[in-house]
């Protein structure tokens, strides 16, 4: 495992084209010069690439990562993961199993997704270098996402797993990243906050 990720969580950049109304490099362009702290590619849903077109696109995004010094996580694609170089994988909880990603990759940042007691029990946490608790808030980004659990659950991870780097996923704006912290996580991960506002640089200063 990596040494301490917290602070790559605090202000953590998800998209992917899908996510855009304009260039997803001149998005994350942006963000990289405002000064986010990591990046998350994750081309899923609808209208979403695939094949070539991910891959050119990932290369993109991954030679911006670079140039910025920004960890470049990848959303559950392990074939992607081996062609981009990643710094990291980041998985939900019905994607490819932590241990054997641990197993592949022993010196890659690996994220899990957690949303309630009962996965926390049954995850692998010793393995992971850091989880995205929630949905904390309601979100309408992701079609697939779960009930918001809300800001409680970032306080009982936190008493159950002290030192464990946490970073709240759902919902979060720059009205509400700061109840996000104050609740115990090391950082906030957005999407829409960066990828559909007019001033980037605002945004990602008022996270």
């Amino acid at each position: 495992m990596k040494t301490d990720v917290s602070p790559y969580l605090r202000k953590y950049f998800i998209m992917g084209s899908q996510n855009c109304e304009c260039n997803p490099s001149k998005i994350l362009e942006e963000a990289a010069q405002a000064g986010i702290t990591a990046f998350q590619f994750r081309e899923k849903g609808e209208g979403s690439l695939t094949g070539s077109a991910k891959l050119e696109l990932g290369k993109e995004l991954r030679e911006i990562c670079r140039r910025y010094q920004i960890p470049f996580i990848i959303n559950d694609d392990i074939e992607l993961a081996e062609a981009l170089d990643v710094d990291g994988i980041h998985v939900g909880q019905d994607d490819q199993p932590v241990e054997m990603l641990r197993q592949a990759y022993p010196n890659k940042i690996i994220g899990l997704s957690i949303s309630n007691s009962s996965e926390a029990a049954d995850s692998p946490i010793h393995l992971v270098d850091y989880v995205g608790a929630g949905p904390i808030f309601s979100t309408t980004t992701k079609e697939d996402a779960k009930k918001a659990v809300g800001l409680e659950w970032i306080q009982t991870l936190r008493a159950q797993f002290p030192k464990l780097p946490i970073v709240g996923i759902g919902g979060i704006n720059i009205e509400n990243a700061a109840s996000v912290l104050e609740a115990g996580a090391d950082g906030v991960s957005v999407i829409s906050a960066i990828a559909k506002v007019e001033n980037i640089a605002d945004s990602v200063r008022r996270l």
